[in-house]
């Protein structure tokens, strides 16, 4: 629409297009199968590269602050950095008796890296992450949450998960499969032969956690996910957690475990000894993330 404005000189009209002083209107979708999906407005278009294995992106947005986005799919967010990565990190290193050795395959925001530190009987973390290009990404774009790369007793080496694993020759008191969706690269580190692969690298007493994708949205894949960790592992449970960047925010993790019992071997006096200070996962979180919706203990076939 035009418009005009009186000129005081006497020359005439002063001709604006008053419905052109913004016309910044872009949005970002996450799709899910192209029928459903997560639409954003994006303030501003802050990186955007491409690594050898992927595309990475970093979006700004009103409702979540900088976004990082892998092919597409969004990983984390500045107002949502919080409960993927204590729930993936702190249920398996309060429920094992003394996580001295943990590594994180996948992880390269930093993370679950930065939680797993918090614990002073941790000696040793190590994160294999395929792409360097993302941990320099995201220490550049948010140092809070990868502030765990500085620390001294964390290890890097850049290498698919599934090599790193051949190759390992020490054994792990907790691994965490920090990983992405079951695509491209990551896709074979879901899969039953690498799980088993694994559970061996594990000490006697290891724990493993994967995430393990949407119980709403990925229902096969948690299904077939689940049958195939029970034939390895002799303790094998569900938690969730409330993520609202991931697909109905409602996201599932596998506690796969050789000895410990995720609430009955929950440490509360190491717990209330270290005194987090976290914006999601609690003593009650804990516990109460294992109680599972009906349609998902269906899905999965717990009683």
């Amino acid at each position: 629409m035009s418009s005009t404005k009186k000129n005081n000189t006497g020359k005439g009209e002063y001709i604006i297009e008053s419905s052109m002083t913004d016309l910044w209107n872009v949005w970002f979708t996450e799709m899910h199968q192209g029928i459903s999906g997560t639409t954003l407005k994006v303030s501003r278009l802050v990186e955007s590269t491409q690594s050898k294995f992927q595309r990475i992106d970093i979006l700004d947005t009103p409702e979540y602050g900088k976004m990082l986005v892998l092919y597409g799919s969004i990983m984390v967010a500045d107002n949502d950095l919080f409960s993927y990565n204590e729930m993936l990190s702190h249920v398996p290193l309060f429920a094992h008796a003394k996580p001295e050795n943990v590594l994180i395959i996948g992880g390269g925001d930093g993370g679950a890296l930065t939680n797993v530190l918090k614990h002073p009987e941790v000696k040793k973390c190590t994160v294999c992450e395929i792409d360097k290009m993302v941990v320099d990404v995201c220490r550049k774009h948010f140092p809070e949450i990868s502030k765990g790369f500085s620390n001294k007793r964390a290890k890097v080496v850049y290498q698919d998960g599934k090599i790193f694993i051949d190759k390992a020759k020490e054994k792990f008191d907790v691994v965490l499969l920090d990983l992405s969706d079951p695509i491209g690269p990551a896709a074979d580190l879901f899969q039953k032969k690498f799980h088993q692969k694994v559970h061996d690298r594990l000490k006697p007493d290891g724990i493993m956690i994967a995430q393990s994708e949407s119980p709403f949205f990925n229902p096969q894949t948690v299904k077939q996910m689940y049958k195939n960790l029970r034939d390895i592992f002799p303790i094998v449970k569900m938690y969730t957690a409330y993520v609202p960047i991931y697909p109905s925010c409602l996201w599932s993790f596998a506690f796969c475990s050789k000895k410990y019992h995720p609430i009955i071997d929950f440490d509360i006096e190491r717990y209330r000894k270290l005194k987090l200070q976290n914006n999601y996962y609690n003593m009650d979180v804990h516990i109460g993330s294992f109680a599972l919706p009906g349609f998902v203990k269906k899905l999965i076939g717990e009683k």
